[in-house]
């Protein structure tokens, strides 16, 4: 027995040893340790190329010109959010434009989430327009339709050497998409099974992106308990639950808590992941906006079972009333302003 010990002894000894050798420059050999998940600091820039083709410069806090996504990498900001539309009438947010994008993100090793919109131009809780090449198309076309645009664009990033971490199949679909078709509050089976459509033909590109079903108004619980209990009846599939929230400077602390009693009950009803997917504020409230942020950081990090995946801004880089929008986190002079400090 005792010489068995001794020669496991040794062996251990020695084994131990190679892994501490030096190589041919002397340099001790590190043995990597495993990787762990990251918090997401985010930013939907999809308005980025557009704007750099108005002529919009970015500065970085002193002053220098600088590309905008490397400023907001600097800021700590590790994803980026773009969003697709079928056939915008400008060129703006189709496909070319995204991958565009989508390159220079991949380039600074940045994560990246792909938002479809499935319309030609902005859908949210108060329009879910088709694209005008789908008008007409019964319930059954528009299903082969959502699979179709979502592999096609996909398989596009993928070609280019880009894979998304996260795809919103839908833009907050509080009542749905594609409407009348798809109108939950009409036909909740009709909108699971555009939800099923795009969800197959994400996981058919690659089964690790994970697929968001994104509704507004992270506080209301009442409608997320409507939308994903409707959802789950009809058999839709999704990965993370994601939520917007715009609160104002002076009741964003209630609804910050709101919002975190609906996140952690949407995991112990559904045990899904939670996305913040948009968050914004006025620009000119910097202080009042990085609070903002950082409590719903906090409130996001302490979700049940460490489902809390992050927080994404829309439009940080937007600025000078660019196109009418006034919750960036730029100032007009084109550089960040405090409120992208609450993501270092």
């Amino acid at each position: 027995m005792k010489l068995f010990v001794n020669a496991l002894f040794l062996l251990l000894f020695t084994q131990l040893s190679a892994c501490s050798k030096p190589d041919s420059n002397n340099s001790p050999i590190v043995i990597p340790t495993p990787s762990t998940s990251t918090f997401i600091k985010g930013a939907d820039i999809s308005w980025l190329t557009q704007m750099e083709a108005a002529g919009n410069k970015f500065y970085n806090s002193s002053g220098a010109q600088q590309d905008c996504i490397q400023i907001l990498k600097d800021v700590g900001i590790n994803a980026m959010r773009l969003r697709v539309w079928v056939n915008p009438t400008d060129g703006w947010c189709n496909t070319a434009d995204v991958i565009v994008k989508a390159n220079r993100i991949k380039a600074l090793g940045l994560k990246l989430m792909i938002d479809f919109h499935y319309s030609d131009s902005w859908a949210d809780p108060g329009k879910q327009n088709k694209p005008a090449v789908w008008v007409g198309q019964n319930i059954t076309q528009l299903q082969t339709s959502v699979y179709n645009h979502t592999y096609a664009v996909l398989n596009s990033l993928k070609t280019n050497g880009i894979k998304p971490d996260w795809v919103q199949v839908g833009n907050e679909t509080n009542d749905g998409m594609l409407w009348p078709e798809g109108r939950a509050s009409i036909n909740m089976a009709n909108f699971a099974s555009l939800i099923n459509s795009g969800y197959n033909a994400v996981k058919a590109i690659d089964s690790s992106i994970k697929v968001i079903v994104h509704i507004s108004n992270g506080y209301d619980n009442a409608l997320y308990r409507w939308m994903f209990d409707g959802l789950k009846t009809n058999s839709a599939k999704w990965d993370v639950i994601g939520m917007s929230l715009y609160p104002s400077t002076t009741n964003y602390t209630n609804l910050n808590n709101q919002c975190l009693a609906n996140m952690n009950d949407m995991v112990s009803r559904y045990g899904k992941e939670i996305m913040i997917c948009e968050v914004g504020m006025s620009w000119d409230q910097p202080l009042a906006c990085k609070n903002f942020i950082n409590d719903l950081i906090a409130k996001v990090n302490s979700i049940t079972n460490n489902k809390g995946l992050g927080v994404f801004y829309w439009e940080p880089e937007s600025y000078n009333n660019w196109q009418g929008y006034t919750l960036g986190a730029f100032d007009n002079s084109g550089k960040p302003t405090i409120a992208l400090d609450a993501f270092k």
